[in-house]
């Protein structure tokens, strides 16, 4: 009776605690989300997205730091642009890269994390009981799914 496509959503639990010494039936709800739990993959350097320009640095440093272009400016086709001025080409080149790849990530992994919750949301719902879409019933040992109209002994059910 279960399937992942039907688990999303809020599920009822009634049943009779073995403390109750009226009878009475309690009901909880639990909202259920199924979310893929894949890796999240990192921004990988590929040089047809960036555009790589050098210029000579600027403050204090005299004729060396005018005469020579050891300054870096990294441009990504997204529009993120990161400069690094250091005292050699390779490192001005490994500081601005690191940084861009940082931020590309930080980009990537918001981006993942907003479509991750609209999703979770979209698949527990306001967590009403309306939104309900199987209940268990334990003193009746009967679960109901209320997508199919189905109903089922809850020894039959795959925990």
């Amino acid at each position: 009776m279960t399937s992942l496509d039907s688990e999303p959503g809020g599920h009822r639990i009634q049943r009779v605690p073995p403390t109750e010494r009226k009878g009475r039936v309690h009901t909880s709800t639990v909202t259920v989300a199924v979310i893929d739990s894949k890796a999240v993959s990192q921004v990988e350097f590929n040089k047809q997205d960036f555009k790589i320009e050098w210029y000579s640095g600027t403050g204090a440093g005299g004729q060396h730091r005018n005469k020579h272009q050891n300054s870096c400016r990294i441009t990504h086709v997204s529009g993120i642009v990161v400069t690094a001025q250091c005292r050699s080409r390779e490192n001005s080149l490994n500081e601005a890269r690191t940084t861009i790849l940082e931020r590309l990530n930080q980009s990537h992994l918001g981006r993942v994390s907003g479509e991750e919750a609209a999703n979770r949301k979209k698949q527990v719902g306001s967590g009403m009981r309306g939104d309900k879409i199987r209940t268990y019933r334990f003193q009746d040992n009967t679960v109901k799914d209320h997508l199919t109209g189905k109903q089922a002994p809850v020894d039959n059910i795959d925990w």
